[in-house]
């Protein structure tokens, strides 16, 4: 009767043990399905966020001729041409889309600014200093999608 009592004792502990080894499968199995379904969440975002930053990169030239025109032409707040203007820069907008801030007269950033030619100029404290803008530089959803296309001081 004792050998049976701990021939039982001995196969409880080995179910206990198998028991304790599925559970930690279970586990295992779990955390890593989870990993894969945020990786991939992750992943559809990012296609679907550069799927967006493709098509305004394309539309960003139209942007830039808008505001040619209107500047060129004088044209009014209520004009038709400014109103597209204003309600195609509102669209971009929503979908993540905003200028990189006036950069005349600061400092050269290699991480916004993609100096086109440099200007001898008169002051020293000009050196190094953005003194015109030739294209505007835009973010989307804090990246770069086209850096700000400037003349500096030398």
């Amino acid at each position: 009767m004792a050998k049976k009592k701990k021939q039982v004792k001995k196969e409880s502990e080995n179910y206990k043990e198998l028991l304790s080894l599925e559970k930690d499968k279970n586990l295992r199995l779990f955390a890593e399905f989870e990993n894969f379904r945020k990786r991939t969440a992750k992943e559809k975002l990012d296609l679907y966020s550069s799927a967006n930053k493709e098509i305004i990169q394309s539309l960003l030239p139209i942007l830039d001729n808008f505001e040619r025109s209107i500047s060129a032409n004088n044209y009014k707040k209520d004009d038709g041409p400014f109103l597209i203007y204003n309600q195609l820069k509102g669209i971009l907008e929503k979908q993540g889309l905003s200028e990189i801030e006036n950069p005349i007269g600061k400092k050269f950033d290699i991480n916004y600014h993609e100096a086109i030619t440099q200007v001898k100029t008169e002051k020293k404290k000009d050196i190094g200093k953005i003194i015109d803008t030739v294209e505007k530089g835009y973010i989307m959803n804090d990246k770069i999608i086209r850096y700000a296309k400037v003349v500096v001081g030398k």
